[in-house]
Formats: C-alpha cells, structure tokens, sequence
C-alpha cells in the first residue's frame, strides 16, 4: 500500500521556508492561508474565512506561495474594513461613532485604553476590572480564587505535652 506522494520541487520548498509579514505579523509560510490569518491578533476563523472568499484565494494554499500584490491585497483589505459589517470587531466605536476593524498593537491599545475610561468614570465593569474580578456575572464562591493553597482553612493539631 503505496501512497503516491509527490515530490516537492525547489520552488515549493522555498515557499514553505519563507514568513510572511502581513499587517506586522510575521506567518510562517508552511501555514494555510486560512490558519495563517488567524495568527494575526484581531482576526479570527470567520474573518480570515470572509477575506479568503472576498479575494477569492484558495483557503488551503500556502501563505508562502502568496505573491507579495496577493499580500498587498490581503492587507488592503484587513485595513479598508472590507469585511462584512456584523463581524467587524469595533462596531460604533465610543469616540468617533464610526464602524472599524483594529488588528494587533491598535487592538491592544483601544482595549486598554476603554478599561482605563470605565475605571475612571466608576462604572461596575470599571470597579471589577480594578479588583480583579469577573465582569460578567460568573459566579465567585467557588471560582477565581486568588491564593489557593491546600488544606488554607484548616488549623493544625497541637500536640499534647505530658
């Protein structure tokens, strides 16, 4: 039983030792298209899913063997807000009012700089951010305890001295 494996030329190996750069990610070029997107902070399945049918790219080819237009386009339209609005990751954004899709460091600073805003107004998400607690109604009997130790309740028998 013999699979018939076909040998990779010199070309397909030099693609697959590549890495792509794309939107300040850097994505090893053995990667799919479609896994490979999603390395990108802010994207997830279903936008790297919407970018590969937009550009019409076969989602199982290799990053590598993407032709730097490709990359280009692929960039243009991570940035452009090219992606359907409903998945969209900045819907109505506090400040502008505008619809905008944010990826890596301006993702993490947006995020940052929204926890400041409802710690400095006050409001309950704000407070349980600042004590390190569940914003979302988990509850926290049981749960997201801080210094767990074993046996932290329990007293230790004194011996008795005769």
């Amino acid at each position: 039983m013999e699979k018939n494996i076909r040998p990779q030329t010199s070309e397909q190996q030099k693609h697959e030792e590549r890495v792509v750069r794309v939107v300040s990610t850097d994505i090893e070029g053995k990667t799919s298209v479609y896994s490979g997107l999603t390395n990108i902070k802010g994207i997830s399945w279903s936008i790297s899913n919407a970018i590969c049918n937009i550009l019409k790219i076969d989602k199982r080819r290799k990053i590598g063997s993407l032709s730097p237009e490709e990359i280009k386009k692929i960039s243009d339209v991570i940035k452009e807000n090219k992606i359907p609005k409903f998945l969209i990751n900045r819907r109505k954004d506090f400040e502008t009012g505008e619809d905008s899709h944010l990826t890596g460091s301006d993702l993490e600073l947006k995020k940052e700089f929204d926890i400041k805003r409802l710690k400095k107004i006050k409001s309950y998400k704000g407070l349980r951010h600042a004590s390190n607690l569940p914003l979302r109604g988990q509850r926290t009997k049981a749960h997201f305890r801080k210094n767990r130790r074993k046996g932290s309740g329990i007293k230790k028998k004194k011996e008795k001295k005769e």
